[in-house]
């Protein structure tokens, strides 16, 4: 544990720019505190772990994401199962009955696929040996496989007598069974992604998008080819209707175009310098550096950024703000270029009014998240304040040793998870792992951010065990600054989403796991 005398002068070094302080957290001139930037809390010559954690003991919601490509889009009747419980007032017994039902039918698939691997590996394997054509080498049969190495040159002689007279035959039957689920299994990932895409995009082209309908089908994540245009339906800048959608794409992207032309020249203003600098530096800070640093992206994230400041001056641009433009923007030129991965594509190739419909769109969709969460960035912060408390509260009803051992260490959830809400763990995870994670987001029916709560609970919990281990102050908030997510996919994130879904439905409705430190705020 640290030494009361070490946290007194880490907190002394900086308690004057923890947000709600006396120092004020406005725009540009007063960029949030970030504890996990500021402070010199890494022990000498740590190195943060990069590789990720196995887990040995799994959970039930861990063991459901084995079993299915997607913790909610287990199948047609499965998925309109669970997804129906978030429109309805269900409790927590009939979520979780619900819940062990699906995890119990993979289970056996799980189990009879599973089979069939083992022995499909040890057929491989002994596959491996046979001789090729022409060859006098001798092959280890089935049934010998089983049998204890010779120790004696008798022994030795009689084994290869028996290879010799036992040759390799696997039976048809296991040939004809492991050829079947190999061939069955996989195709039924595609076929199922296709008819998914075929959903949303006859929901898309219809005369009127129903949005509660979109909203289910892409809680489960969106197919890559329909993501940029769900994603412009579900934040509010398109409407619903097919007919308005040209009309409104043309309209908006003038308008973003118009102030650009009445308030980008005062940027070197003595008032708005400050503002412009800051977003300037922050910029190649970001990631993925390789696709930020472009001159011309660098050029369109100054330019969105800044009217964003200059047109909410409730807020102006505060460090943050700048790393959820990245998303839009990489989702929406992926739509103009037809790849998956665009962080090495030369975005200076694509025509000049691409690039201003991609820049105009990204700024508006922004725009609309920023809306329901702009008490982040308002003076003292105050919605991230608020989010940190109820965190903190609700993982001490999710998982009260761990809530401890922070506590006897002398963690402040403030020290970690500012990070958490200000970037809605943005710099926690991989970029592709955010998009997945927006996919959701964006269709949650009521606002995201109270959602983002039970993610940010979820994503603390599943490191538990790393957690319990380290047994010191700065041991711990060396690891949970440097989460091991380097090689998380779409797995983990349908994996913590799931387990959010579940902690929502148990908590939600119980207002007084976090009413005591609302009290106290």
């Amino acid at each position: 544990m640290a030494s009361d005398s070490g946290r007194k002068q880490f907190w002394k070094s900086n308690v004057s720019k923890v947000p709600g302080s006396i120092q004020h957290v406005y725009g540009a001139q007063h960029p949030p505190f970030d504890p996990l930037l500021h402070g010199s809390l890494i022990k000498a010559n740590a190195k943060p772990p990069t590789t990720p954690v196995k887990i040995k003991k799994v959970t039930t919601f861990q063991e459901f994401e084995s079993y299915t490509s997607d913790a909610w889009d287990a199948g047609e009747d499965d998925d309109d199962q669970l997804l129906a419980m978030a429109t309805e007032s269900l409790n927590t017994r009939v979520v979780m009955e619900t819940a062990d039902k699906v995890i119990r039918n993979h289970s056996k698939l799980h189990d009879q696929h599973k089979v069939l691997e083992e022995k499909l590996a040890d057929e491989k394997a002994q596959f491996l040996e046979l001789p090729s054509m022409g060859s006098s080498k001798l092959v280890k049969s089935a049934s010998e496989s089983h049998l204890p190495p010779s120790t004696d040159g008798a022994g030795g002689n009689a084994s290869s007598q028996r290879r010799q007279s036992v040759p390799y035959q696997p039976t048809m039957a296991l040939v004809a069974e492991i050829a079947e689920a190999n061939s069955s299994v996989p195709a039924a990932f595609p076929e199922r992604e296709a008819s998914r895409l075929d959903k949303f995009r006859q929901l898309i082209a219809g005369p009127s998008t129903d949005l509660d309908e979109l909203r289910r089908l892409s809680w489960s994540g969106i197919p890559k080819q329909v993501r940029p245009i769900t994603w412009k339906i579900l934040s509010g800048y398109l409407p619903p209707n097919v007919e308005r959608r040209e009309c409104t794409l043309e309209r908006k992207r003038k308008e973003y175009f118009a102030f650009i032309e009445h308030y980008y020249d005062c940027r070197n203003d003595e008032t708005n310098k400050e503002t412009y600098r800051q977003i300037h530096i922050d910029i190649p800070r970001m990631t993925p550096d390789t696709l930020i640093l472009q001159p011309i992206v660098k050029e369109i994230f100054e330019r969105i950024l800044f009217i964003w400041a200059i047109r909410h001056p409730a807020s102006g641009y505060v460090q943050g703000i700048n790393d959820i433009l990245t998303p839009f923007f990489v989702v929406f030129i992926g739509d103009y270029t037809g790849e998956e991965d665009v962080e090495h594509f030369a975005v200076s190739s694509l025509p000049e009014e691409v690039l201003r419909n991609i820049e105009a769109d990204s700024y508006w969709c922004m725009s609309k998240l920023l809306d329901g969460i702009q008490d982040n960035y308002t003076f003292a912060q105050p919605g991230i304040q608020r989010k940190v408390k109820m965190l903190e509260e609700l993982v001490s009803r999710i998982d009260e040793q761990v809530h401890r051992h922070l506590h006897q260490r002398g963690v402040e959830y403030l020290q970690f998870s500012f990070r958490w809400m200000n970037n809605l763990l943005m710099r926690e995870v991989p970029l592709r792992c955010t998009i997945r994670l927006w996919d959701t987001y964006q269709s949650e029916p009521e606002s995201f951010s109270n959602f983002h709560l039970y993610v940010c609970a979820a994503f603390l919990v599943r490191w538990r065990k790393e957690i319990l281990k380290e047994k010191d102050f700065q041991g711990l908030l060396v690891f949970l600054q440097n989460l091991p997510t380097n090689n998380w996919g779409n797995e983990d994130i349908s994996i913590l989403l799931a387990e959010a879904y579940r902690l929502k439905f148990a908590f939600a409705d119980a207002p007084n796991h976090y009413k005591k430190h609302l009290l106290q705020s």
